[in-house]
């Protein structure tokens, strides 16, 4: 019914179900993934404290998404993590292995800094997380 009144109006969004999935490793590590949603009181009540996440990997590309102020939001104050890692930005968001300026992450870290561990997934680089979501490796 939402889509068909938008489109009534000439406009369209995604209408579809908030979705996430939280994982548990057997060294205890709890993580969150995000998936295509926006804020949700999921983030706080299921996710932070019925199963503890304390990595969040946050989809931050701001269709079909949070933008990266929203997803930097969510994860420190909605989920509570420990450390965050931004994905889905849908650019080119580094160069080289460095962060391009004015990009979705670039706008993520700045909202993110000081405030939470971050971590930038790069092409080819794995990261490993202890049980309580410091990075181990690769970071």
């Amino acid at each position: 019914d939402l889509a068909k009144a938008l489109k009534k109006s000439g406009l369209t969004a995604y209408a579809g179900p908030d979705t996430g999935f939280v994982l548990k490793f057997s060294n205890g590590l709890v993580v969150y993934l995000s998936a295509d949603t926006g804020h949700v009181s999921d983030m706080d009540t299921i996710v932070r404290r019925y199963y503890g996440a304390e990595l969040a990997i946050m989809n931050m590309g701001d269709r079909n998404t949070m933008g990266p102020k929203e997803a930097a939001w969510a994860a420190i104050e909605l989920i509570k993590a420990k450390a965050v890692i931004p994905t889905h930005a849908n650019e080119a968001s580094t160069k080289g292995g460095k962060v391009v300026a004015g990009t979705k992450v670039d706008r993520f870290i700045k909202a993110v800094k000081g405030r939470i561990p971050y971590h930038i997934p790069l092409s080819g680089k794995t990261f490993e997380f202890d049980g309580d979501a410091k990075c181990v490796r690769g970071c």
